[in-house]
Protein backbone atom coordinates (compact mmCIF):
# COMPACT_ATOMS: atom_id res chain seq x y z
CA UNK A 1 0.00 0.00 0.00
CA UNK A 2 0.86 3.39 -1.37
CA UNK A 3 0.43 6.62 0.63
CA UNK A 4 -0.11 9.90 -1.91
CA UNK A 5 2.62 12.56 -0.41
CA UNK A 6 0.19 15.34 -0.65
CA UNK A 7 -2.72 14.05 1.12
CA UNK A 8 -1.54 10.77 3.10
CA UNK A 9 -4.24 8.84 1.21
CA UNK A 10 -4.06 4.68 0.73
CA UNK A 11 -3.08 4.42 -2.98
CA UNK A 12 -3.38 0.63 -3.86
CA UNK A 13 -0.47 0.17 -6.27
CA UNK A 14 1.27 -3.30 -7.48
CA UNK A 15 4.65 -2.63 -8.59
CA UNK A 16 4.35 -4.87 -10.79
CA UNK A 17 1.93 -2.87 -12.12
CA UNK A 18 3.77 0.56 -12.37
CA UNK A 19 7.02 2.29 -14.47
CA UNK A 20 9.20 4.48 -13.30
CA UNK A 21 8.54 8.00 -14.46
CA UNK A 22 4.52 6.98 -15.00
CA UNK A 23 2.12 9.53 -14.16
CA UNK A 24 -0.60 8.97 -11.87
CA UNK A 25 -3.63 11.07 -10.41
CA UNK A 26 -4.32 10.64 -6.45
CA UNK A 27 -8.02 9.73 -6.35
CA UNK A 28 -8.41 11.75 -3.21
CA UNK A 29 -6.80 15.11 -3.86
CA UNK A 30 -6.45 14.93 -7.62
CA UNK A 31 -2.64 15.68 -7.26
CA UNK A 32 -0.91 14.54 -10.00
CA UNK A 33 1.56 11.94 -9.08
CA UNK A 34 5.17 10.61 -10.48
CA UNK A 35 6.20 7.26 -9.73
CA UNK A 36 9.91 7.35 -9.32
CA UNK A 37 10.65 4.15 -7.41
CA UNK A 38 8.80 0.32 -8.11
CA UNK A 39 9.96 -1.38 -5.51
CA UNK A 40 8.80 -0.28 -2.92
CA UNK A 41 6.53 1.87 -4.76
CA UNK A 42 7.74 5.33 -3.87
CA UNK A 43 5.79 8.79 -5.50
CA UNK A 44 6.29 12.38 -5.63
CA UNK A 45 3.93 15.21 -6.09
CA UNK A 46 3.89 17.06 -9.36
CA UNK A 47 2.86 20.99 -8.72
CA UNK A 48 1.94 23.27 -11.65
CA UNK A 49 4.13 25.66 -10.23
CA UNK A 50 7.05 22.89 -11.62
CA UNK A 51 5.86 22.43 -14.88
CA UNK A 52 5.28 25.96 -15.86
CA UNK A 53 8.84 26.35 -14.56
CA UNK A 54 10.55 23.39 -16.67
CA UNK A 55 8.68 24.98 -19.84
CA UNK A 56 9.91 28.32 -18.98
CA UNK A 57 13.10 27.15 -18.02
CA UNK A 58 13.44 25.19 -21.37
CA UNK A 59 12.27 28.60 -23.73
CA UNK A 60 14.73 30.56 -21.61
CA UNK A 61 17.51 28.32 -22.25
CA UNK A 62 16.45 27.99 -26.32
CA UNK A 63 16.20 31.64 -26.04
CA UNK A 64 20.25 31.60 -24.22
CA UNK A 65 21.41 29.40 -27.12
CA UNK A 66 20.47 31.00 -29.81
CA UNK A 67 22.25 34.49 -28.49
CA UNK A 68 25.54 32.17 -27.78
CA UNK A 69 25.30 30.71 -31.32
CA UNK A 70 25.25 34.65 -32.53
CA UNK A 71 27.18 35.89 -30.00
CA UNK A 72 30.36 33.92 -31.48
CA UNK A 73 29.98 34.79 -34.99
CA UNK A 74 30.32 38.10 -34.68
CA UNK A 75 33.83 37.43 -32.39
CA UNK A 76 34.96 35.47 -35.04
CA UNK A 77 34.85 38.19 -36.81
CA UNK A 78 36.38 40.51 -34.97
CA UNK A 79 39.70 38.51 -34.68
CA UNK A 80 40.06 38.24 -38.31
CA UNK A 81 41.69 40.94 -40.40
Amino acid sequence: MTRCPECDAEIDLDEDEVEEGEILTCPECDTELEVTQTHPVHLIALSDDEDEADEEGDEEAGDDEEEEESGYGEEEDEDEP
